[in-house]
C-alpha cells in the first residue's frame, strides 16, 4: 500500500488508456470517496453521471474536443452542479439530514433559514458558480482515491458544456456540467505524459507563511 505522498507522486493526468475495465470494488471505492467529499453546508449540490456505455461515449467524444480518453477509459464521470439553490432543494436536504440523525424537524431551522436568506440575495448564476465549486472538491477526492488504488485518472475540462448538457439531458434534471474525469488503466506505450518528470513549483515559491 502506497503512502499518501507516494500516491500523489505516482499519479499523472493520463493521456492514453488501454481499455481495461476497472474492477467493481475499486470503482465503488472511488465513487464512495466522491460521495464522502465535503461540500458547502453539506448540501452536495451536484450529481455525478457514471458513463460506461460505448455508444454514448462515442457521441460524447466530439463534444469533448475529440479527446481520446473519452472512448479509451474504463469509466467517464461527468460532474454536474445544481443550476440553482431552490428552497425546495435546501429544505429537502435538511429534512433528510435531521431524519437520518434522529433530530426534530425543527432542529436546524435557524441555520436553514439563515442559509435561505443568504441565498435569496444571490442570483441564479451565483448559485450555479457556488455549486460548481463543490464539484471540484469532489473531483479532488476522486483523483486522490484513484491514486491510492493505483487507478489512472484524468481530470477533463476541455469540452462544450452546453453540448454535454444537451446530450445527457441535464437541464431537465436541474443541473449543468462542470468537469469530467476519466478512469482506467494507462496505455504504457502511448501515454507520453507519464514518461515526463512531474513538475511542481517549490514549497518556498508556492506557500507564503504569515506568522
Amino acid at each position: 500500500m502506497m503512502s499518501l505522498e507516494e500516491a500523489l507522486n505516482w499519479r499523472s493526468a493520463t493521456k492514453s488508456y488501454n481499455g481495461r475495465i476497472i474492477e467493481k470494488d475499486k470503482i465503488e471505492q472511488i465513487l464512495n470517496a466522491i460521495r464522502l467529499a465535503p461540500s458547502s453546508s453539506g448540501l452536495q449540490p451536484f450529481k455525478v453521471f457514471v458513463i460506461t456505455n460505448k455508444e454514448l461515449r462515442e457521441k460524447l467524444q466530439p463534444i469533448a474536443w475529440q479527446q481520446q480518453q473519452i472512448v479509451q477509459a474504463s469509466h467517464i464521470l461527468v460532474f454536474a452542479a445544481w443550476d440553482e439553490y431552490t428552497a425546495e432543494r435546501v429544505d429537502a436536504f435538511f429534512e433528510f439530514s435531521n431524519k437520518e440523525r434522529n433530530l426534530p424537524s425543527t432542529a436546524t431551522d435557524d441555520y436553514r433559514l439563515n442559509l435561505l436568506e443568504m441565498l435569496d440575495k444571490k442570483t441564479k448564476e451565483d448559485h450555479f458558480v457556488n455549486a460548481s465549486q463543490q464539484t471540484y472538491i469532489a473531483l479532488g477526492f476522486g483523483l486522490l482515491a484513484a491514486a491510492h488504488l493505483k487507478i489512472d485518472a484524468t481530470p477533463l475540462e476541455g469540452f462544450d458544456n452546453k453540448g454535454v448538457d444537451e446530450l445527457l439531458n441535464l437541464p431537465q434534471q436541474g443541473v449543468r456540467s462542470t468537469v469530467m474525469m476519466a478512469l482506467g488503466y494507462k496505455d504504457e506505450d502511448n501515454d507520453w505524459w507519464a514518461k515526463l518528470k512531474k513538475i511542481r513549483r517549490s514549497h518556498e515559491e508556492l506557500f507564503i507563511e504569515l506568522n
